[in-house]
């Protein structure tokens, strides 16, 4: 979904953070299962938005099916890519809108292991963002670098697949491993996608990550007690 001051969504002052993107995922939430008479969704999030999710999870455990996160973060140690961001943070903390022109879009493909993704998925994403501006909010990367761990595992009741790209560089494997040991939920799959970096999504080998989340979400019944 497109978030406040993302996409096609509306342009206000806000920054839209971590804590905005939630209520976002009420609202959208709501909208789809008035429409679906579903009350318990499938959730996935990638990046800011496995932190968005894990969120709302916490909050709303009541309307989480199974929740799927990738590119998440936990408290961030050990982050090439958080200790990058860390340097600009004054610049966050001042502004509300960041640069995000093609040549960012690009970094989002080369920057943890070039050759990873296709360079033409990277040109046709940024042709289609590019509508919209070359501005983004601040806020998730304001609350990447100054307020993690954001999501508290404990309180994550729901089953849960954690996948990672083996080179991405926003969560380490140590620091995602410290969040799965805490996850209550014995149903909880950590899975690393080989030859793949940040974004699982878009990147070569996304059938894998297409694989283990058609896998998480279609499970065979338990019959465990």
């Amino acid at each position: 979904m497109d978030h406040e001051n993302y996409g096609k969504s509306g342009r206000t002052d806000s920054n839209s953070n971590i804590a905005s993107g939630v209520e976002d995922l009420v609202a959208g939430i709501e909208t789809v299962s008035r429409e679906t008479l579903v009350k318990k969704l499938h959730i996935f999030g990638e990046s800011s938005g496995a932190l968005r999710a894990g969120a709302f999870a916490m909050a709303h455990p009541e309307r989480v099916d199974r929740l799927i996160f990738s590119g998440f973060t936990y408290k961030g140690e050990g982050s090439t890519t958080l200790a990058e961001r860390a340097k600009q943070v004054e610049e966050y903390r001042t502004h509300n809108r960041r640069l995000r022109d093609r040549a960012m879009v690009r970094s989002i493909f080369t920057r943890d292991k070039p050759g990873t993704s296709d360079p033409a998925v990277a040109e046709a994403l940024a042709d289609q963002e590019l509508k919209f501006g070359d501005q983004v909010p601040t806020g998730t990367y304001l609350d990447m670098v100054t307020k993690l761990p954001i999501v508290d595992p404990a309180k994550v009741l729901s089953p849960v697949l954690l996948i990672r790209g083996e080179y991405d560089g926003i969560g380490t494997v140590d620091d995602l491993v410290s969040f799965f040991k805490l996850l209550p939920n014995g149903d909880r799959q950590f899975v690393i996608v080989p030859g793949m970096a940040h974004s699982v999504v878009l990147g070569l080998n996304r059938e894998l990550f297409w694989h283990a989340m058609h896998s998480f979400l279609t499970p065979p019944k338990s019959v465990a007690t």
